[in-house]
């Protein structure tokens, strides 16, 4: 199987990490489905990678709802015919203390965070048991963080739900390795994106002080010395998406500048 012939779904991926993933695996060869809450923010970037040169289509759906990534993979068969890696990678954050979460909260984020990812397993892992792909291993690929690893405090729901990723990889890993379908993760620290603007301003509401304080703070954790770019992320997922990580699976790996060494 040729690189130009594979297909990736890549959700959440109209911005950000997402977006910085799905550029990626194009340069890689892939043709990608951008699929993302927005619409339009997911159009123009399949249009950008269009005039790239790149094959991209774009797909709009709520990944807390199993039939959204039954679209997905349907939008991805439909107009590549086919589909080899599926990137979970739709997530959103809150910042709250866990004494004053409510119920509604709770549900919100473990819907996209944790239900989102159960149902792109499913989806991918159906659209894989139909095709005859040999020995050709198919991937999926799920969003962790550091905070997956270690919990932060004002990021405790979150926290719970990049845990549960993490159980749902391995445990997705042991039951498709014998169809040839690997399972993995990627666990990305302090990313220089709209999410952890969003964090800092929260935290500066919860907490008090200066806009940039606690981004700033927290960079000054990591051993590298400046913020994660989408791309630093996007480079990992190149990976485990190639025949390189093959034998690879169960995974949950720190791409995270040296934070935390566990």
């Amino acid at each position: 199987m040729t690189p130009e012939t594979r297909v990736a779904v890549v959700t959440g991926s109209g911005q950000g990490i997402g977006k910085a993933i799905a550029e990626q695996l194009a340069e890689d060869g892939y043709a990608v489905v951008i699929a993302d809450f927005n619409g339009d923010t997911a159009e123009t970037t399949a249009a950008e990678l269009r005039e790239q040169g790149f094959k991209a289509v774009s797909v709009q759906g709520d990944v807390s709802k199993p039939e959204a990534h039954q679209h997905f993979v349907q939008t991805a068969v439909a107009e590549f015919g086919r589909l080899d890696t599926y990137v979970n990678n739709a997530g959103i954050a809150q910042i709250k203390l866990l004494k004053d979460q409510t119920p509604a909260e709770m549900q919100q984020i473990f819907a996209v965070n944790v239900f989102g990812t159960l149902y792109g397993i499913q989806a991918a892992a159906a659209q894989y048991e139909k095709q005859a792909d040999g020995d050709h291993i198919r991937k999926i690929i799920n969003a962790s963080s550091i905070a997956g690893h270690i919990a932060f405090d004002m990021l405790g729901a979150y926290s719970a739900t990049k845990f549960a990723v993490r159980g749902l990889t391995q445990a997705a890993a042991k039951e498709l390795g014998r169809h040839k379908i690997t399972v993995n993760a990627y666990c990305p620290g302090i990313v220089g994106t709209a999410m952890w603007e969003q964090i800092d301003n929260r935290m500066v509401e919860e907490l008090g002080g200066t806009p940039g304080q606690y981004l700033d703070q927290y960079s000054k954790l990591i051993t590298m010395g400046r913020v994660e770019t989408p791309l630093d992320v996007a480079n990992y997922v190149s990976y485990l998406a190639s025949t390189k990580a093959d034998y690879m699976t169960g995974q949950a790996v720190q791409i995270d500048g040296g934070i935390q060494f566990i």
